[in-house]
């Protein structure tokens, strides 16, 4: 269960938008990032996320939003962008839920 998605879900259907949740894959196993300290989260999310090559054409110059239920560091966040804009993403928009202390 991924509770990012299903809040995307929603957010899709509202905004009249398509949910694109195959575009980009995990590519590399990571501990939570909740598990580590501040200083860490950032070396633990490098090189995690990959943009499918299939999919590359069609994510070019596009506004992207990425959804996260819960953000602490943005590092994920940051990890995410960092990897969309690399494939031809022209701006990445993250919309977050929560935001811990």
């Amino acid at each position: 269960f991924n509770q990012s998605v299903e809040i995307a879900r929603l957010l899709a259907k509202r905004m009249k938008t398509t949910l694109d949740t195959a575009s980009v894959l995990r590519i590399r196993d990571t501990p939570p990032q909740a598990a580590l300290p501040f200083e860490a989260r950032r070396k633990n999310i490098r090189g995690a996320f990959a943009v499918i090559d299939s999919r590359r054409a069609m994510l070019d110059g596009l506004t992207v939003g990425v959804v996260d239920d819960v953000m602490t560091t943005g590092s994920t966040l940051d990890e995410m962008a960092a990897t969309l804009k690399r494939a031809g993403v022209a701006r990445v928009v993250n919309l977050v839920v929560a935001r811990t202390p």
